[in-house]
């Protein structure tokens, strides 16, 4: 187990791709730190499986977000995996929403690193890990705040790993194509209802429609990619944002 020894936090990991990242960190060793929302019991069951702790930090607000850094202690592995969507043309689209889409997908990758960036620095090892997406290469109607801050945290990743190239710190992004998780499940309804189809017709011709292989991603696959990312092997993969999308981005 080659992370035995290093501490990793994981941002939105009581469910979906973070869980299933923290799950990979752990079978190799490391110690785990979950973030994330969730029923408390069944956090708790979390806990106990992986031997981790949680904060249940609200990653939009900064004071919490130094909060649960200052708890976690020193940290090596950073993956920034909390993430939102909202579904709306434009014009339509409400202040609040973009104002919560832009905190929690962009700048609380932002926090998490330059707090951590100090620790990793002075133990000369860290790596950060930021789940992008295929829209941080690619953009897609009704989902402007989303699509922005993805492309933000490929361009945050590129100037992180340019910064701490000497320090033994990598910075890289895994952009996932669409993964059954609850994210893309919840936005189903709103796509519906801004492109007016039926269910059945948002999963084939727009969630899919896209992705050459015609499945979704598994999280499991995205996990691989995270935990390759840690290993020694990987120390000169940086700033690099690693495609797992079916081949969508490849048109």
């Amino acid at each position: 187990m080659f992370l035995e020894g290093k501490r990793a936090l994981v941002t939105g990991s009581t469910s979906g791709i973070g869980l299933a990242i923290a799950r990979a960190l752990r079978a190799e060793g490391a110690q785990v730190i979950l973030n994330g929302f969730g029923e408390a019991d069944a956090i708790a069951d979390l806990c106990q499986e992986l031997g981790a702790t949680h904060s249940p930090a609200d990653l939009t607000d900064v004071g919490q977000i130094e909060q649960m850094m200052a708890e976690a202690g020193p940290v090596d592995i950073i993956v920034n995996n909390a993430g939102m969507q909202f579904v709306s043309p434009v014009e339509d689209f409400p202040v609040d929403r973009w104002d919560l889409v832009i905190a929690l997908n962009l700048s609380a990758a932002f926090h998490t690193a330059r707090l951590a960036i100090p620790g990793m620095k002075a133990r000369g090892w860290g790596r950060i890990i930021n789940t992008a997406s295929a829209h941080s290469l690619t953009a897609s109607p009704f989902k402007s705040a989303y699509v922005a801050a993805k492309h933000g945290i490929a361009g945050l990743t590129k100037t992180l790993a340019l910064e701490l190239a000497q320090d033994g710190i990598t910075a890289n992004c895994i952009s996932p194509g669409y993964v059954w998780t609850p994210l893309v499940e919840n936005q189903i309804p709103d796509t519906m209802k801004a492109r007016g189809m039926t269910r059945e017709q948002v999963m084939n011709d727009v969630l899919l429609a896209k992705q050459p292989t015609k499945k979704f991603v598994q999280v499991d696959e995205v996990a691989a990619v995270a935990v390759f990312l840690c290993r020694d092997e990987a120390q000169n993969v940086n700033g690099a944002n690693w495609s797992v999308d079916g081949g969508w981005t490849a048109e």
